[in-house]
């Protein structure tokens, strides 16, 4: 097997070291049983409603609440948080793309089916920052700087309330599609040691073999204490390793990838490309604690540190091709992205009451730093003196923000009344550096210039942006009967590049009888371009809609040569969000929720279609003096949305066989419409372009590209000794569209699919216990891609579908709790 699979001897050893040195401490265990394991019926919840006393089911606006153990219990591969949220959440899209650029390195989120940088992540309650990493080769997420939920420890959450519901008013930018909120572990004592190991073990059919990789290693330990008084602290690290996934076809070397020569046609039924998992390995730390200053204030203090190490396959280029020197690979060569990805947040306060205020001042600091490497690679312009490994840029984005928050409660006519005040500070910088000079030199040789499979950033590319926001916002909220409460949110935001703009959101909760209430919402809200949407520039290289090379930029929209084309100053995407729903409870067995909801989106923020015509390198080097530009991209306003949807969750608690049985149904169903686009500026058609702005591809990924339905049905048993789980998940159609040009747009539609997850765990102890498990057991996979779409025999299936492509996953987990 190849070493792309094999686990780095230093990660071995620390996962070893991690589990061996903090096991051997563990002696005071505490007990945990079935019985004793969350429960998120009538749990309070912290996001939403800034009125302390709300539960998920009567809080005016849907919220999840996920906690520890159903992290745990959802299998992730390799402890990925954002594949456990997928799991969990219906309304939850987390697609493993591949070949994909950024997105083999940075995997993008969806809530909603809206855009990945349409929901708001915070960390106790404070915002998260985004990648550094902008997504350009990427299908979902296109054009996007996503929230990496993979950067946030999946050991350190001691639970995650999701609010499927539009916050801007109470939270500021970016609250479109929702907030997910993540809760620290706090616990003042005891901890654990966890480990697992897993691999996925498949036949694949496109090559008829039996295939196990992907074979991943996994640890983690935290620990709590007690500091003076009522204070505490608690802290934990985790590390990682998945080895990548292949799931190649045989590769037909069709004439329109590559030439008919001998060198080139001696390839055909090799697997000369590779798609799948990229192999990756993390170290994590992080903590979280609270010291008493007196009895009416404290200090409190948390933090996640990760350091991610990612290696990304792109295109084959074949022997007899002008983007191969044979000198260096004789035999064709596939570049492979190399992606070193450092993320960190912390943020500090002090909280406490001041008369019968309650107060919360804090400041808060999130940094990614991303470099972007490539190795077996070579600028053919160069010829024989080209290297073969390449630094193409890096990429930084900073956040620094400073809060203020108070609340307090009045008595009006017997009535309890919240107000809730605050302001906001933030700073936000963006920067990029250029690559190695090689990596986008323009050499002696006829040949493409620029490293194969992504150039380097040049000089001229380099981004260094930065802007201010200051905002405000009150809440109020009552029980104003003893069936029906409200809430009223309003917000100023202030940007120093956008100016200045008004959130507000109503929202009610009416018990109209014992256990059943009708809830609602109506807001509006809004999401400012990130600095890399505003000022990201670049030089790539990839494979054309012609199956051929294709040199390209991806500019600003402050670009001399974007403006030339019909780009104009980017504009916030405003929203305009509704919703109903009904909820019910019947005793403690059953509860329930319906909601339905609207998302009306202008201006929405999209990477425009690739603009290359026959005319346009010319066009461009006689007006501009640039050669070697054959297709150009740039930001974009140009389209409006409307997206519909609804979402259930059901439950129902009983006693079965002297144990607990919980059983889970959710459903989530979105609808994403065009409702209007910008048409082509009279720029781009005195240019000779026959594209447009926003063309069938760009509809297609805000549309149908992920899917329009998922659903799922959990049942769980748990008793002192053992746990069983077993879970259907329906992952609907998506469809794939793409435009060749002249008229040829094949496009494909891959049908639903059924995965089952299964998982028992043993409880040998108190403290020790042992789970087997599997994910998508039966081997499914999406339907097979057409020869249109295919490339050649080498894609035999697309990265869209939620179901993957590598087929069923095994693992092992141990845990010990103290």
């Amino acid at each position: 097997m190849s070493n792309r699979h094999a686990a780095p001897p230093r990660v071995r050893l620390l996962t070893a070291l991690v589990t061996a040195t903090l096991a051997a401490p563990l002696a005071q265990a505490q007990s945990q049983s079935a019985d004793e394991q969350p429960k998120t019926l009538g749990q309070v919840v912290v996001t939403g409603v800034r009125a302390s006393n709300r539960t998920s089911l009567d809080s005016p606006v849907p919220v999840d609440v996920l906690s520890e153990q159903d992290l745990r219990n959802a299998g992730a591969v390799n402890g990925e948080l954002g594949a456990a949220l997928a799991v969990l959440l219906p309304s939850f899209n987390f697609p493993r793309q591949s070949n994909s650029g950024g997105s083999d390195h940075v995997r993008a989120a969806q809530l909603r089916g809206l855009s990945p940088d349409e929901v708001l992540v915070l960390v106790n309650g404070k915002r998260f920052h985004t990648s550094a990493l902008v997504n350009t080769d990427t299908k979902i997420g296109n054009g996007t700087t996503p929230v990496d939920f993979n950067a946030i420890p999946i050991s350190a959450i001691k639970r995650v309330e999701v609010l499927r519901d539009g916050a801007g008013a109470q939270y500021g930018s970016d609250a479109i599609a929702g907030v997910i909120n993540i809760i620290l572990k706090d616990a003042p004592s005891g901890g654990e040691v966890t480990a697992d190991y897993g691999a996925y073990h498949t036949h694949f059919r496109p090559t008829n073999r039996e295939i196990t990789d992907g074979q991943g290693g996994y640890a983690a330990a935290d620990f709590g204490t007690t500091l003076a008084g009522s204070g505490y602290l608690h802290a934990g690290v985790e590390t990682s390793h998945h080895a990548g996934t292949n799931r190649a076809g045989y590769d037909t070397v069709p004439d329109f990838i590559a030439d008919p020569t001998p060198a080139n046609l001696a390839l055909r039924g090799h697997r000369n490309y590779a798609a799948g998992d990229p192999p990756n390995e993390s170290y994590n730390g992080w903590f979280n604690g609270e010291l008493p200053l007196n009895e009416h204030a404290s200090l409190y203090a948390f933090g996640t540190y990760t350091q991610r190490h990612t290696i990304g396959d792109n295109y084959f280029r074949y022997p007899d091709s002008n983007a191969n020197v044979p000198a260096i690979y004789p035999d064709g060569y596939l570049p492979q992205s190399i992606g070193h990805n450092r993320d960190a947040q912390t943020a500090g306060g002090v909280r406490g009451t001041l008369g019968e205020w309650n107060y919360d001042g804090s400041l808060n600091w999130g940094r990614n730093a991303f470099d972007y490497d490539l190795r077996d690679s070579l600028n053919a312009s160069l010829g024989a003196a080209s290297p073969t490994y390449f630094h193409i840029g890096s990429y930084a984005f900073n956040q620094s923000t400073a809060n203020l928050d108070a609340n307090r409660q009045y008595d009006v006519a017997g009535r309890i009344v919240t107000l809730a005040v605050g302001g906001e500070y933030r700073y936000e910088t963006f920067r990029t550096g250029a690559g190695d000079p090689a990596s986008y030199a323009v050499g002696p040789i006829d040949a493409p210039a620029g490293a194969q499979a992504g150039g380097g950033l040049q000089p001229q590319d380099a981004a260094d942006l930065s802007r201010r926001v200051q905002a405000a916002y009150a809440e109020v909220s009552s029980d104003i009967t003893d069936t029906f409460f409200a809430d009223a949110a309003g917000r100023h935001e202030h940007y120093s590049d956008f100016g200045g703009n008004w959130s507000g959101k109503l929202s009610a909760r009416w018990e109209f009888a014992p256990g059943f209430a009708l809830r609602g919402a109506a807001s509006n809200n809004l999401r400012a371009p990130s600095l890399s949407q505003i000022g990201y520039e670049a030089t790539t290289t990839g494979y054309g809609a012609d199956g051929k090379l294709v040199t390209g930029r991806i500019l600003s929209v402050n670009n001399p040569l974007a403006r030339d084309l019909g780009a104009q100053p980017l504009k916030p995407e405003k929203s305009r969000n509704f919703s109903i729903g009904i909820t019910g409870q019947l005793g403690s067995a059953f509860d329930f929720s319906l909601d339905a909801y609207q998302i009306a989106i202008d201006h929405r923020v999209t990477l425009s279609e690739t603009i290359d015509n026959d005319g346009l390198e010319q066009y461009i080097q006689q007006n501009f003096g640039v050669a070697g530009v054959q297709s150009v991209q740039f930001f974009t306003n140009a389209v409006n949305t409307i997206t519909r949807g609804a979402e259930l969750v059901g439950n129902y608690r009983t006693e079965v066989a002297n144990g607990n049985l919980l059983l889970t149904l959710a459903y989530s169903h979105n609808n994403t419409q065009v409702r209007s686009v910008e048409a082509t500026p009279p720029a781009l058609i005195a240019a000779g372009a026959d594209n447009v702005l926003f063309g069938v591809e760009a509809r297609n990924t805000l549309t149908d590209a992920a899917p329009r339905q998922r659903g799922s049905f959990t049942a769980k048993w748990d008793n002192k000794q053992w746990g069983l789980l077993g879970r259907v998940t329906r992952q609907g159609a998506t469809t794939r569209v793409f435009d060749f040009g002249d008229g040829y747009i094949p496009t494909q539609t891959y049908a639903p699919r059924f995965q089952l997850d299964l998982e028992v765990e043993y409880r040998a102890t108190d403290h020790l216990s042992f789970a087997l498990g599997g994910d998508n057991v039966t081997n499914q996979y999406p339907t097979r891609s057409n020869s249109d779409i295919n490339y050649g025999g080498n894609f035999p299936y697309d990265v869209i579908s939620p179901i993957g492509s590598n087929g069923a996953y095994w693992y092992g987990r141990v845990r010990y709790t103290f």
